[in-house]
């Protein structure tokens, strides 16, 4: 059931926000991994494999809507079907 062949093909760019225009329902219908610098990240809101950056939640700073700041993390990034 898990065929590599078949999964969509990751973009350079993804993020996990809906509100986001890099949004993209299709990828994550399945599990997506993360590298950065060779070490795996589980909670990487948005990455760009091309300009070497991810995103995470701040932990406890907040947006003037309620929603985690993110930080940006530069490096060498891999982004997987897991």
């Amino acid at each position: 059931m898990n065929d590599k062949a078949s999964l969509p093909e990751l973009p350079d760019r993804l993020s996990s926000n809906p509100r986001s225009k890099f949004y993209n329902e299709d990828c994550f219908e399945h599990e997506i991994g993360i590298k950065l610098n060779g070490k795996e990240r589980t909670n990487v809101e948005e990455y760009c494999v091309s300009e070497g950056w991810i995103k995470i939640p701040s932990p406890k700073a907040l947006d003037r809507r309620g929603q985690p700041m993110l930080i940006t993390l530069k490096g060498t990034v891999e982004a997987f079907y897991s």
